[in-house]
This record gives C-alpha cells, structure tokens and sequence, in this order.
C-alpha cells in the first residue's frame, strides 16, 4: 500500500519528490499524484494522528461506484435449458438474447461468464448422467448434435 502520510511528511520538510520516491520504494508518478491531490482537497501535515494511510487512500482516489449484483438482472435459466435443447441454440446466442431484454427493460444484465456460470449451476442439478464402467477401446459411441448429415452412395444411383 502506498504511504501517503509519509509522502505528506517527507514532502512538507523540503524534500523533492524524487528523494521521496526513492526512500519510499515508490513511483514519481504516484507522488506527484498524491501531491496533487492533497493540493487539490487542501490536505496539509501535520494530519490528525487518527488518520490512517487507508483513510487518505479513500480520502484521494475513492474507488468507482460499484453497483452490487443484486441489481443485475438473473436470467431465466429453465427458458435457457429448454431452448438448448433445440438445433442450432447457443449459449452465446442465447446470452445476446437476455442483454436486448435486459437492455429493453433497463436492467443490467450480466456479463457472458456470470451469465454462463448461474446456467451451469442450474444444469448441475437437472443433469442426467451415467457412467458405464468398460475398459478403453472395448465400445464406441457416437453423439450428435444439431442437424444430422446425409450419406449418399455413389453406387446406387
């Protein structure tokens, strides 16, 4: 973590942000920008002796607002499992289909790996698996998906 109370201290004795930068085991950049914000929002030393380093952080570069998942909006994930079962449905189309829903509603919808992960979830608990015990290369099968392909025999015709 960056020590702003330091860089405070050290600046307000005289010495350059260079000198600081080095005793600090920091950028010049980010004490020149610590410098500028403490000039911008008139934070001078000495501080109160309470003031932490993460008080001044929060202080200087408050972080973005950050708007909680629980105002996204979840996707219907048993429409999702039906429309899977149909030819030619992808996750990511059936993704691009939730966000112009959601962006018709304005609602926030999640981004393609959360959207991916609460599907996944759900399709734990509806998958209908087996597993057939038999040594490697004793059977084989084959699983399609999507539309079937034609054989033609050239001889027969």
């Amino acid at each position: 973590m960056t020590k702003y109370r330091e860089i405070l201290r050290l600046y307000s004795q005289g010495i350059s942000q260079r000198s600081i930068a080095v005793s600090l085991d920091c950028s010049r950049n980010t004490v020149a920008k610590v410098l500028k914000r403490a000039k911008e929002l008139n934070v001078t030393w000495p501080l109160r002796a309470e003031t932490t380093d993460g008080d001044l952080e929060k202080i200087f570069f408050p972080g973005p607002v950050v708007q909680s998942s629980l105002s996204r909006r979840y996707p219907d994930v048993e429409y999702i499992h039906k429309e899977l079962a149909k030819n030619n449905v992808t996750l990511r189309l059936l993704w691009t289909e939730y966000c112009g829903e959601c962006r018709q509603s304005q609602e926030l919808p999640f981004m393609y790996s959360q959207f991916c992960f609460y599907y996944q979830k759900f399709a734990e608990t509806k998958r209908a698996s087996m597993h057939i015990p038999r040594k490697p290369g004793e059977q084989m099968e084959v699983d399609w998906a999507g539309q079937t392909a034609s054989i033609i025999d050239e001889r027969h015709r």
